[in-house]
């Protein structure tokens, strides 16, 4: 029923969707808050639950329906913090039965992906996972599909950790680089290379030597691997995290799994899959990938992904007449009428209760604009 439902709504392949191997599993990380976006993303409803492009889906639904093509329907989990499983649940109705994971707090990347291996390697110790934020653009999804089948082949039954490298184009300070050995792994496939190294967001001169080297790709923070080459790194790098989990072994896919997690997740330290494990392990491979990639984590990377008027101006919200304004993004409700006069690199948003007026210079000042609403004016408008 899978099979002909998928075909009949997508138009895809009925032939390769029943070749589709039943151990490749994709996990949709959809636990953020999304504070860059403040005040359209809000803790209520953050911004992988939005339908930010004005495309009629949300982040997420676009996220699921983009992986369909290479992964079967019942093998899509979703991890999301406990108290936006309603919305999963209104987004993605036809999420199968026990695959929406929910997290009892918010603890980074590194537990979430551990929760979901074990969980995965429970159902079946063969599984071959892909790891995807909720949240990402993707302009070439053909192009992003072979690569994610490539690099699930390339995972199975090896101990190879695999990320997806964007080629960069401009020097972007907001994103981690990886730096890749320039000589293949595999003769047959030039775009899987050895990763070097892995940096954080560097500075603007960090970043133009980085993009002059020709040896650095942004980071993508999609990975794929087998359940037990990610565990194995767990047990390696990161034994206390790894022993939460392996606790819960007995418990996975059963009544006592949540109230098991509700208690114990919360003793796992707050860390990044990329410092628990990436920058540790020796046996870490990227695939060069170009993609028309984002990560949509900011104000400017929205900018950048939307149409512009003749001023540069990307607008959204019928209701905006601008008057010598330029470079300026604008987000306003579709019932507001707001007049904007003399602004150039400006950010202009406004949701429910709030007003957000900000230099695009500047916007990695509001994650300290919310924490200062947080502390002088209460919860009510974040």
């Amino acid at each position: 029923m899978i099979v002909f439902a998928c075909s009949a709504i997508f138009g895809f392949n009925e032939h390769i969707i029943r070749q589709m191997s039943k151990n490749n599993y994709v996990v949709i990380m959809a636990g953020g808050v999304g504070e860059r976006f403040w005040p359209m993303s809000r803790e209520s409803r953050p911004k992988q639950f939005i339908d930010i492009l004005g495309t009629g889906k949300t982040l997420l639904q676009q996220t699921y329906d983009r992986f369909l093509p290479v992964c079967a329907r019942e093998n899509i989990f979703i991890v999301t913090n406990k108290k936006y499983k309603d919305l999963v649940r209104e987004q993605i109705p036809e999420l199968q039965e026990g695959r929406l994971i929910c997290e009892p707090a918010r603890k980074n990347t590194a537990p979430c992906i551990a929760y979901a291996a074990y969980k995965i390697h429970d159902l079946n110790p063969r599984a071959n996972i892909v790891m995807a934020p909720s949240d990402h653009i993707i302009l070439k999804e053909s192009v992003f599909q072979d690569i994610i089948r490539r690099a699930l082949d390339v995972a199975a039954g090896n101990s190879k950790l695999l990320t997806l490298g964007i080629t960069p184009s401009r020097p972007d300070t907001g994103y981690g680089y990886i730096q890749f050995q320039e000589e293949s792994v595999f003769p047959a496939d030039t775009s899987l290379k050895k990763v070097k190294t892995f940096t954080e967001k560097p500075n603007r001169e960090l970043a133009e030597s980085f993009l002059e080297s020709g040896e650095f790709l942004w980071n993508s923070g999609i990975f794929i691997w087998s359940a037990e080459a990610i565990i194995a790194a767990f047990e390696q790098y990161q034994p206390e995290i790894s022993y939460v989990f392996r606790e819960a072994l007995g418990k996975y896919n059963t009544p006592e799994e949540q109230s098991y997690m509700d208690v114990a997740y919360t003793a796992c330290k707050s860390i990044s899959i990329d410092y628990a494990i990436m920058e540790k392990a020796d046996n870490v491979y990227v695939f060069v990938s170009d993609l028309g990639w984002s990560d949509l984590g900011t104000w400017g990377s929205l900018f950048d992904s939307r149409q512009k008027d003749e001023n540069n101006n990307a607008v959204v919200g019928r209701n905006a007449m601008l008057y010598d304004s330029r470079n300026c993004i604008i987000n306003i409700p579709e019932e507001k009428l707001v007049v904007i006069q003399g602004l150039d690199n400006y950010i202009v948003s406004e949701a429910d209760n709030a007003l957000l007026i900000c230099k695009k210079s500047e916007e990695q000042q509001i994650r300290k604009f919310v924490n200062d609403i947080k502390l002088k004016k209460g919860d009510e408008y974040i």
